[in-house]
């Protein structure tokens, strides 16, 4: 997986490209631990992103409960694929999906 990430001010944008599974997810929990210090929006991009398991659903969750203390955070350019995990497992209605 590729994370490319753009800070200006309180917004920060990151963007994903491949899968969100086990074997990647802690990479991206470490880099929000890290990055999310002054941020009042996140903005998580999928555009690019092809799968996400629930490792990667668990660090969009524990993201999102940080975010509601501190901000706002939403996924832009989700695919069907990934649409459907997020409405089959109520990450939907948990999540501001753009």
């Amino acid at each position: 997986m590729t994370i490319t990430q753009n800070r200006d001010n309180t917004a920060l944008t990151i963007a994903l490209e491949g899968r969100l599974d086990t074997l990647t997810a802690p990479e991206l929990e470490t880099l929000l631990s890290g990055a999310l210090e002054g941020v009042e929006t996140l903005t998580l991009d999928f555009e690019k992103l092809d799968y996400i398991s629930s490792a990667g659903l668990r660090v969009l969750l524990s993201t999102q409960k940080k975010m509601n203390g501190q901000g706002s955070m939403k996924v832009t350019h989700v695919n069907e694929i990934i649409r459907e995990i997020f409405d089959v497992t109520g990450f939907s209605d948990i999540l501001t999906v753009e």
